[in-house]
């Protein structure tokens, strides 16, 4: 389960104000943050992980399905990055169940718009870029919230810890 935490822009956009409260996500990534960018000649969102900043880029188009795509996304991300294809499919299971809601963290919220503002020069000067191209150009920007590694450092780190950390309790319950 994880919580998809959009700005009041996007959630206006998507018609919905969310609920007061939120249960935990329990993901490795964590909830995720989400703006949408109004480019032309399409409209984009940006979402970005809680925990390490990693940035998924989807197509505003019918953004009721915003949740689907991120999930869709996500795979071909952390693919390139190197993270073990067992650990995606985990992921991408934990993800089935959905919470939408505010944004909440300032912190989070100022890396998402250091990163809107990075996506909105890079398509000015790289529009034959794929979405997923322009997501792995900006998991390499170092971040001030994941004390300047970069959001591909901090999510391969991520899933290496918490690998080894299954594997411990594999060995201690076997």
């Amino acid at each position: 389960m994880f919580t998809l935490r959009c700005t009041q822009k996007l959630l206006q956009r998507m018609g919905t104000s969310g609920p007061d409260s939120a249960l935990a996500s329990t993901t490795v990534l964590g909830d995720w943050y989400a703006n949408i960018l109004f480019t032309r000649p399409r409209q984009l969102v940006l979402c970005i992980s809680e925990r390490t900043l990693l940035p998924v880029v989807v197509a505003a188009k019918d953004v009721q399905r915003l949740p689907s795509r991120l999930i869709e996304s996500l795979p071909e991300v952390l693919c390139q990055l190197g993270v073990d294809g067992a650990a995606i499919a985990q992921e991408q299971a934990e993800m089935r169940e959905i919470q939408i809601n505010r944004s909440a963290s300032k912190q989070v919220l100022g890396s998402l718009n250091q990163l809107m503002f990075q996506l909105e020069s890079q398509i000015h000067w790289h529009p034959d870029l794929t979405l997923i191209e322009h997501a792995l150009r900006l998991a390499e920007t170092p971040m001030k919230g994941i004390e300047y590694s970069s959001p591909a450092q901090a999510t391969s780190a991520m899933f290496h810890a918490a690998s080894t950390l299954r594997a411990a309790r594999e060995w201690r319950h076997g």
